[in-house]
């Protein structure tokens, strides 16, 4: 069994820590040793809240994710990572503050959990719970490949806005990224809806152990998404 568990960064400063070691294993697994996300200004950010995989044996930390909301004090990583490859990421934002926005961001996997059948779609949907419950109205993010259809799944578009039709060369020249956006966290209209039903699910019963259907059979998930 695994554990999904939501905190608020601030709160506790040992499992920001455990998040950060274990996304930079994963990423130098594919060579890439920084990126803007991997910047650890997040763990003293009031309005960051991390989402922890573990695993229930023995607590190794096996995924994970986070979502940052917009303010005056962090820039969001996406920012960082497109704002000097096209500035129209910047009248997005502005925009859409005028309401409560943030980011999904730092969702990482490891292999041995991926092997489990535990893909990066339990990540997004448990992340967009956790972005509804926090009032969030709109959710970017940068998706890897890999995970671009598990984020069109649960209701995100290709921001085709920006970059080339969504997409930019980042974080290296040889990868690329897609960015994304839900533009109606409270209603989810463009999820597919067993995964919505499954997404409000998690934002009505935050605290729950589910069996959860994956490609390599059932796995049993302990969700504790209360992040207070």
């Amino acid at each position: 069994m695994v554990k999904f568990t939501a905190f608020k960064a601030t709160d506790n400063e040992a499992l920001c820590h455990k998040f950060i070691e274990g996304h930079r294993k994963v990423l130098e697994i594919y060579g890439i040793t920084m990126i803007t996300s991997a910047k650890h200004a997040w763990v003293h950010h009031e309005n960051t809240y991390v989402i922890l995989v573990e695993s229930t044996e023995d607590g190794r930390a096996l995924g994970g994710a986070r979502i940052q909301i917009a303010d005056e004090e962090l820039p969001l990583p996406i920012e960082d990572a497109v704002g000097k490859l096209d500035a129209k990421i910047f009248d997005q934002l502005a925009e859409r503050k005028l309401l409560k926005t943030g980011e999904l961001c730092g969702l990482w996997n490891s292999r041995e959990i991926a092997g489990l059948g535990v893909g990066s779609i339990f990540l997004i949907r448990a992340s967009v719970a956790l972005a509804y419950s926090l009032g969030l109205h709109s959710l970017f993010a940068l998706c890897a490949p890999a995970t671009v259809r598990g984020g069109k799944k649960t209701g995100f578009d290709v921001n085709v806005a920006i970059g080339n039709n969504g997409q930019f060369y980042y974080p290296k020249l040889d990868l690329i990224a897609t960015a994304v956006i839900i533009d109606n966290v409270r209603t989810l209209e463009k999820a597919e809806p067993d995964i919505r039903d499954l997404v409000f699910d998690l934002i009505n019963n935050p605290v729950q152990v589910r069996s959860e259907s994956g490609p390599r059979g059932d796995v049993d998930i302990m969700y504790d998404l209360k992040y207070t």
